[in-house]
């Protein structure tokens, strides 16, 4: 294995533990929007309201961790649920004027942080850095 290759395996794993790490103080901050609300709410804010399984493709979880999510993020006021009239099995789920108010809040907290880590990097580095991340996700989905 070279140098340059370990030197991406320990970043690797850094981000990984820094993820769990994150996770894990989500859990301790009742009333916060937790990391997993957060990317569901961008799935959620679309221009219509969507069925729970387009959210779910969207946000490539699993149907039953989006139901739950969602059932959390309603109780808080910040999305609205309403069977579908024309098949009750469907939940159409859409962003109430608080939700946008929390996506956007939240957004604007994350985004500058996001610019300061991309800041100085070429667009061929992203572009590269990109595909070693898609790379590196659909290595950990194919672990058994």
């Amino acid at each position: 294995m070279s140098d340059v290759q370990d030197e991406l395996r320990h970043a690797f794993k850094a981000v990984s533990v820094a993820l769990r790490r994150v996770r894990g103080r989500d859990t301790h901050r009742p009333g916060e929007l937790s990391l997993a609300q957060y990317g569901l709410l961008f799935s959620v804010a679309g221009d219509r309201p969507r069925s729970s399984r387009e959210i779910a493709d969207e946000a490539a979880l699993a149907p039953a961790t989006v139901n739950q999510l969602l059932e959390t993020l309603e109780a808080q006021g910040l999305v609205e649920r309403t069977r579908s009239a024309d098949d009750k099995r469907v939940v159409f789920t859409g962003l109430t004027a608080r939700g946008h108010e929390v996506l956007n809040q939240r957004k604007d907290e994350l985004e500058p942080r996001w610019q300061r880590v991309v800041a100085g990097l070429s667009d061929e580095e992203l572009r590269v850095s990109a595909v070693v991340l898609r790379r590196l996700a659909a290595y950990l989905d194919d672990l058994d």
